[in-house]
């Protein structure tokens, strides 16, 4: 088990003194069946320690979350501990953050979790008292925790498959799915797939799991094929090898969704090294490596989120509750608070709404 971890103190008017030590991405108020953290009511003596825990410590989607709630914390005089597994794989480092963050008497953890393996950690540190907040990664089920700062997932994936539907222009669009994970059900994993499917106009079947979509028929356009359902851990060397292993397939591919940036980074490799260049190749994420790919043609559309935003409100929301006793409310028809998806392409189409990687590159990071 490898945990990366990082202790910011900061203090309003006082300065900040920061460490960092190496030790080795919701619901509607408190759970019904949890313990409710205990507010101070309104008494602002008491230091607030807050542990945000990430699914990796060198993604920049993950180090943008962690400078926005690090920013956020030190503006508000709040101790803010980071901490990260190895990769997206790693819950065992996730858990055994959550029982370090008991242990220190921490008021709230945010956490982009792992999958549904640190569910117990979760519940112990809500019985100790804890508000937790999950950032990006909707918990399964969603109300295990006390609310969800996330980009809307499913809307991402439905963007850059409308956008790609719309460029194939009723071309036959055979296609590679390049999911997450294999060995777990992630809520971002399905809703980023089975958004992409929509968006094509393809009948996703159980709009909750991968796969299970015929795999020829018809998309808003013209006609379809799906070759393959891989699985990339969302990591780049992941996104080559489910890359190639679909060419093995069908080397016609011409649409190829991945669930995030480093596994399209990885696929694109497969595809330039088959010489395949004029494959349509959409992804989520909207970090600058990101923008800096659509804006090189590496990819067509890039749906762009904005993890400092999630880090920031997920401090503030830690601080409301234990100031105040106060929980955010998620958004009206959603159990999460959306926190902005934006279609990024310098290939616009008709009908899909978009900025070009100029204005992307402005929000970036």
């Amino acid at each position: 088990m490898s945990l990366f971890t990082r202790s910011r103190s900061a203090v309003l008017g006082v300065g900040l003194a920061s460490t960092l030590v190496l030790a080795g991405c919701s619901g509607t108020g408190a759970p019904e069946d949890s313990a409710s953290p205990a507010a101070n009511d309104g008494d602002t003596s008491d230091t607030i320690g807050v542990t945000l825990i990430t699914k990796d410590p060198n993604d920049p989607f993950w180090v943008a979350m962690i400078d926005g709630a690090e920013e956020a914390a030190a503006d508000a005089g709040v101790d803010i501990t980071v901490a990260s597994g190895r990769d997206q794989t790693d819950s065992d480092s996730q858990i055994q953050a959550i029982e370090n963050a008991i242990q220190r008497g921490d008021k709230g953890i945010l956490i982009a979790n792992n999958g549904p393996a640190v569910n117990d950690a979760i519940q112990k540190a809500i019985d100790a008292g804890l508000v937790v907040i999950a950032l990006d990664t909707p918990t399964t089920p969603v109300d295990l925790v006390h609310a969800t700062f996330a980009s809307d997932n499913r809307l991402a994936g439905q963007l850059i498959g409308e956008w790609a539907a719309a460029k194939l222009d009723g071309e036959h669009a055979t296609i590679a799915l390049i999911d997450l994970f294999a060995d777990k059900v992630v809520s971002i994993d399905y809703e980023r797939d089975q958004g992409f499917l929509a968006g094509m106009g393809i009948d996703v079947k159980d709009e909750n799991k991968n796969g299970d979509e015929d795999p020829t028929g018809e998309y808003s356009r013209g006609t379809y094929e799906i070759v393959c359902n891989e699985t990339s851990n969302g990591a780049e060397d992941g996104g080559r090898t489910a890359m190639e292993n679909c060419l093995t397939l069908n080397p016609n591919i011409n649409v190829v969704y991945t669930a995030n940036e480093p596994s399209a980074l990885g696929a694109v490799q497969a595809l330039k090294a088959q010489g395949i260049t004029d494959a349509i190749v959409v992804t989520i994420n909207g970090s600058c490596d990101g923008i800096a790919g659509v804006a090189d043609g590496s990819f067509g559309a890039d749906a762009q989120q904005y993890p400092s935003k999630m880090g920031a409100l997920g401090v503030q929301a830690v601080i409301d509750y234990v100031r105040n006793g106060t929980l955010p409310e998620p958004d009206p028809g959603k159990d999460f608070t959306n926190t902005g998806i934006v279609l990024v392409t310098d290939q616009p189409v008709d009908g899909v709404d978009s900025i070009d990687s100029t204005e992307g590159a402005k929000a970036c990071y």
